[in-house]
C-alpha cells in the first residue's frame, strides 16, 4: 500500500457542550466538558490509521502529559509516531471547542509547540518525506513550514494534499502551484479567494480560480449538502450521505483522511469520495473528535 505522511498539529481538545452560542457579554451554563485528543493533523493521521492506512505523523508536542497522551493515542491507532518532536520550551497545543445543540461548533486554538514547527526543526525529518507517497498538511502549523515542505515534496515527486484551515487570506499565487488536492469548506474557500459565494456557480468559479493558479483538484466540503469537486474542465457535486448530526468537530478531518487512504489503495477518485462521505457520515453521528472516528471494519463497504 502507498504511504501517507501527515505533517500538522497535535492538540489536546477541551470540548464544551452548550445549548446555544452566548451573546457578547453573556454568561451561559455549559452542559458538559471533556478532554479529548485532537489537532487537525493528529485527527487526520489517527483517522487514516484506524481506516487501515500506512501513516506516519510528523509534528511537535510539549514535554508534558498532554504530549505523551496524544502520542500514545496515535500509536493505538497504528500510526508511526517516530516523527513527533518534543519541545522543551513550549506546552502541547490546546484547542477549546464549543459544541452547540444542533451539532455545529466553534473552535479557538492555542498553537503551543505546533507554532515551533519551523523548517529548521525538520532537517532530520527528510526521511519521512522521502518515504511517503502522499503528504497531508494543514495551516495550524507555520505557513513557512507548509511552503517549505510542499516544495521539497514536489521536487521528490510526492502528491501534496492541503487542508487550508484555518484559512488565510491573500496567499501568494505560488502557494497553490503543484497542490494535488485542496480541501476547503465553503467558508474557507471564500476567505482564500476573497469572493462571495452565494450559490454553486460562484463556488465553482472561486474553486476554478485556484485551479488556474496550479491546484489539480479543489474539493469543497459543504456539510449536509455534500461536497463539490472542481478541476479545470470538470465540476461534480456529490450529495451527502444521510446522517444524524450530533457533533461535526472531526468530520472534515475524517473525510480527508478517508479520501487519501482510499486513493492510496488505488481507488478511482469518485470511489474515494464515496468512501470518505460514508466515514464522515458516521463521525457526525458521534461525540468528540478522534473518539468519533470509526475503525475500518465499522464502515459499510469499507473492507
Amino acid at each position: 500500500m502507498k504511504k501517507i505522511l501527515v505533517l500538522g498539529s497535535l492538540n489536546m481538545d477541551f470540548v464544551i457542550r452548550v445549548k446555544k452560542m452566548p451573546e457578547v457579554g453573556e454568561t451561559i451554563l455549559g452542559e458538559d466538558v471533556a478532554l479529548v485528543p485532537g489537532g487537525k493533523g493528529a485527527n487526520q493521521a489517527y483517522a487514516a490509521g484506524k481506516l487501515g492506512g500506512h501513516v506516519t505523523m510528523l509534528g511537535a508536542v510539549g514535554m508534558d502529559p498532554y504530549g505523551s497522551s496524544l502520542t500514545k493515542n496515535l500509536q493505538d491507532a497504528g500510526v508511526d509516531t517516530e516523527g513527533i518532536l518534543r519541545s522543551k520550551n513550549d506546552a502541547t497545543g490546546q484547542a477549546f471547542i464549543t459544541v452547540y445543540e444542533n451539532g455545529d461548533n466553534s473552535i479557538i486554538v492555542i498553537p503551543g509547540a505546533n507554532g515551533r514547527l519551523k523548517p529548521e526543526m525538520l532537517q532530520e525529518s527528510m526521511k519521512y518525506i522521502d518515504a511517503c507517497d502522499y503528504i497531508i498538511m494543514q495551516l495550524e502549523i507555520p505557513l513557512e513550514t507548509v511552503r517549505y515542505v510542499k516544495e521539497l515534496a514536489l521536487r521528490r515527486g510526492k502528491k501534496v494534499v492541503i487542508d487550508p484551515a484555518p484559512a488565510a487570506a491573500g496567499l501568494e499565487d505560488s502557494f497553490w502551484h503543484g497542490i494535488t488536492i485542496l480541501k476547503p469548506n465553503e467558508t474557507e474557500l471564500g476567505i482564500l479567494t476573497g469572493k462571495q459565494l452565494r450559490n454553486e456557480t460562484e463556488m465553482i468559479e472561486a474553486a476554478r480560480s485556484l485551479v488556474f493558479k496550479g491546484v489539480e483538484t479543489v474539493l469543497v466540503t459543504l456539510g449536509e449538502k455534500g461536497c463539490l469537486m472542481v478541476r479545470e474542465k470538470e465540476a461534480v457535486h456529490f450529495p451527502a450521505k444521510k446522517a444524524e448530526m450530533v457533533d461535526t468537530t472531526a468530520a472534515g478531518d475524517s473525510f480527508l483522511a478517508a479520501l487519501v487512504t482510499a486513493l492510496c489503495e488505488d481507488r478511482p477518485f469518485e470511489d474515494a469520495v464515496e468512501f470518505a462521505q460514508t466515514v464522515s457520515s458516521i463521525v457526525v453521528g458521534r461525540h468528540g473528535a478522534q473518539t468519533s472516528i470509526p475503525w475500518r471494519a465499522e464502515v459499510p463497504g469499507g473492507v
